[in-house]
């Protein structure tokens, strides 16, 4: 039987909080900023929970964590 791997990708995006929880970082706020309001930029800052229909496949990305 072969080792479960986790996934290299989500392991890289993908943090988990010491709840369960899954976290995340938004998209779209490393350049062509200028443009955007600063309530769009402050609202990207933070990073986002994973949905809970998501929660399952995630899981399942991360095995081991």
């Amino acid at each position: 039987m072969m080792k479960q791997k986790s996934h290299s990708g989500a392991k890289k995006r993908i943090k988990v909080t010491g709840t369960g929880k899954f976290r995340f970082q938004k998209a779209h706020k490393s350049h062509l900023m200028a443009h955007k309001s600063k309530r769009a930029k402050k609202l990207n800052k933070s990073g986002q929970a994973v949905n809970a229909a998501d929660k399952r496949n995630m899981a399942r990305l991360l095995p081991n964590y």
